[in-house]
């Protein structure tokens, strides 16, 4: 009798899910399952890259014996990966995992809840869609889209489906980045007058993958699926593999490296994106038959719509010496907000020789402690991946139970792609790139902005 009342309230749940997904337009295929609060999670790996096997795994374990998340199936268009990733799977979890030739064969698995999507830039928004189509919660990493086109048809398809979706942006699962949201968003720092953001490497070999290049062959792989919406292109192995080197498969440094620090200005300051953007790039140095470039300088202004109010945000790059490292510091009339130290500061700040000269009052910041925490980011670091990747994954884990808003939502990543679309756009045109608020669209020289 207890069987058949479980049975039958299952039942019952899931017919009223269908129910409820038939108002939303969404097909009852993406409520398939109604996980149970002691039920095994089932995820799907989409694309053995380095990124999951370096990264993403070793934070997904973690918490996945705690959480009860086991990896069940493995999609990769690469024959030698896809092999590569089931043998990894099984010695790192002891798993069995479902090897798939694509995604459709990963999707028609039975009880497939979420899926990890960590395949080639251009590829994650398009990536995105299928899985919330396929009734699938998804953690996806950034950057979420290269194109408006994209970007606008994952966000609609996220919204609609009611699925969990978590932008690969950890710094939202940091300590020192919530508290410093918190001290900005609290009116404790003061207006923000301008933002510095610092991504340099000394690494010739960055996004190379030579030796995996020359064990690729055309008959190993699906060309025509790798290329999903973009034009047609003869097949070459560099661009299915060093990707990020090639537009249109990638932007490069905005979109592997600045997504990152432009996100900290829109969940700080709760702008949704830039008012304007000027930038310039090139290939000055390694001269490799790369595409996208090694150096690059550009400059956003921020602010509300119409008025005169805002801050300049700098993002400089270069990948040919290393000085000045990875980092964010924020500026205030009051001091500095510096996320290199994970302090704030009156460093710079109105004091009070300079005040009363001009009759003003002394406007000196008061030092604190952004974090109590030491924050490692580098892979193999003591939890496995790194702290906020291993945090960030955690979140995730948690609101495909819960059904809370992860801590880097859709509209996260909407967000920063169209700050990366708009420096594309300067930097391939030479104009001012601007949003068109209404139509949803990147505009450089009274254009709309495609490739």
């Amino acid at each position: 009798m207890e069987n058949s009342r479980r049975t039958f309230m299952k039942q019952s749940a899931l017919l009223a899910a269908a129910t409820y997904a038939g108002t939303l337009g969404v097909s009852a295929k993406s409520y398939k399952r109604i996980i149970g609060a002691n039920d095994r999670v089932n995820v799907g790996i989409v694309g053995f890259s380095d990124r999951f096997k370096e990264t993403l795994l070793p934070c997904f374990q973690n918490h996945n014996k705690e959480l009860n998340f086991d990896i069940v199936g493995l999609s990769d268009l690469w024959n030698y990966r896809r092999d590569l990733g089931i043998g990894h799977l099984k010695q790192k979890l002891g798993v069995d995992a479902k090897a798939c030739r694509n995604n459709d064969e990963l999707y028609a698995m039975k009880d497939l809840d979420a899926v990890i999507i960590s395949t080639a830039d251009f590829q994650h928004a398009l990536h995105t869609i299928e899985a919330v189509k396929a009734g699938c919660d998804a953690y996806v990493e950034k950057p979420f889209a290269e194109t408006m086109d994209d970007a606008k048809a994952a966000l609609k398809a996220v919204k609609e489906s009611k699925k969990i979706v978590q932008i690969g942006s950890q710094r939202r699962s940091g300590e020192n980045y919530s508290t410093a949201a918190k001290y900005i968003q609290d009116g404790k720092f003061g207006a923000i007058t301008a933002v510095d953001l610092v991504w340099n490497v000394n690494q010739p070999g960055r996004w190379r993958r030579p030796a995996l290049v020359a064990k690729l062959k055309q008959e190993d792989v699906d060309w025509k699926r790798f290329l999903l919406n973009r034009p047609f292109e003869e097949w070459d192995p560099r661009k299915y593999l060093e990707y990020r080197l090639f537009w249109p498969y990638s932007s490069g440094m905005p979109g592997q490296w600045m997504s990152h620090q432009i996100d900290t200005v829109h969940w700080f300051t709760k702008l949704s994106h830039p008012r304007s953007v000027v930038a310039n790039g090139g290939i000055y140095t390694w001269k490799d038959g790369r595409k996208n470039w090694d150096s690059m300088v550009a400059v956003f202004d921020y602010g509300q719509p119409n008025t005169s109010d805002g801050f300049q945000v700098t993002f400089t790059s270069r990948m040919q010496n290393s000085v000045g490292d990875v980092g964010e510091v924020y500026y205030s009339n009051g001091g500095e907000l510096n996320l290199i130290t994970n302090k704030v500061s009156p460093k710079g700040g109105l004091d009070e020789k300079t005040a009363a000269a001009m009759g003003l009052k002394a406007n000196l910041l008061t030092p604190f402690d952004l974090s109590t925490k030491e924050i490692k980011t580098a892979t193999g670091a003591s939890m496995g991946g790194d702290t906020l990747t291993s945090a960030h994954m955690r979140n995730w884990m948690e609101c495909v139970r819960s059904r809370n808003t992860p801590n880097a939502p859709v509209e996260a990543g909407y967000s920063h792609s169209v700050a990366n679309i708009m420096t594309n756009a300067a930097v391939r045109t030479g104009a001012k790139a601007t949003f068109d608020e209404k139509r949803q669209e990147v505009i450089a020289n009274g254009k709309v902005f495609k490739y």
